[in-house]
């Protein structure tokens, strides 16, 4: 039986390259995609040049429809596209930064499933991922949660209307990727810190981590209509 196919976007960096490498481990075929050539080059050297990279910008509906084309069938999407617009005090966010946070992460989510279904077979998965601020009460979030949470809204009912193809999400915690680079390393550091102690496992979490929950979802043909928190326990001492 030929290996199947899995196709990542935003699997240049932290969790999409995480997972690619996972399921390499694992037999499948992989191919990631990324919107910088540069990114995906380095990707693909660490991965060994077992993967397959292809430019694709999840945000340009143009970029997403050419590079399913050029990438033809595959087997199961994971959309791994971050997005960090929308933080800040709710009394004195900026709507414009809300809306840029859905523009930056929902609708690219929400456009690369589509464009990916006539690749898809109907035995095959879609995985997204979202954010622990959907599901969690951090102050200073309300934009960042909006916008999680809309992803992880689309999950049933993708999950009845596509059926039988499967989808399902993964909600990080505080993962210790390239997302938090806005911060200077001390600053970040410190910030780790600070959640590991309000994190019950002890830690922030790493790339490794959510690639995990991710494979389980791609793997296991009895998984739809789920979202599983992978946070070490983070949301229950918000």
């Amino acid at each position: 039986m030929p290996s199947q196919h899995v196709v990542i976007v935003g699997g240049s960096s932290g969790v999409g390259l995480a997972t690619a490498s996972q399921l390499l481990g694992l037999g499948f075929n992989v191919t990631i995609t990324g919107r910088d050539m540069k990114r995906l080059v380095q990707a693909r050297d660490t991965l060994r040049g077992a993967a397959r990279a292809i430019v694709m910008d999840g945000a340009d509906a143009e970029s997403v429809r050419s590079g399913f084309a050029d990438i033809g069938n595959f087997d199961h999407l994971v959309v791994a596209l971050s997005g960090a617009r929308g933080g800040g005090p709710f009394a004195s966010v900026e709507i414009s930064e809300v809306r840029g946070g859905f523009e930056q992460k929902v609708f690219p989510h929400f456009a690369t499933a589509q464009a990916a279904l006539p690749f898809l077979p109907s035995d095959g998965s879609i995985t997204f991922v979202s954010a622990v601020s959907a599901q969690a009460a951090f102050p200073g979030t309300a934009g960042l949660a909006s916008a999680n949470a809309a992803i992880e809204a689309l999950v049933p009912v993708l999950a009845v209307e596509l059926k039988p193809m499967r989808v399902n999400c993964v909600s990080p915690g505080v993962i210790d990727t390239p997302w938090w680079d806005f911060l200077p390393e001390e600053q970040r550091k410190a910030a780790f810190a600070e959640y590991a102690m309000k994190t019950p496992v002890g830690r922030v979490g790493q790339a490794e981590d959510i690639a995990k929950a991710i494979t389980f979802l791609v793997s296991n043909s009895f998984m739809s209509g789920h979202t599983i928190v992978c946070d070490g326990g983070l949301r229950l001492a918000a």
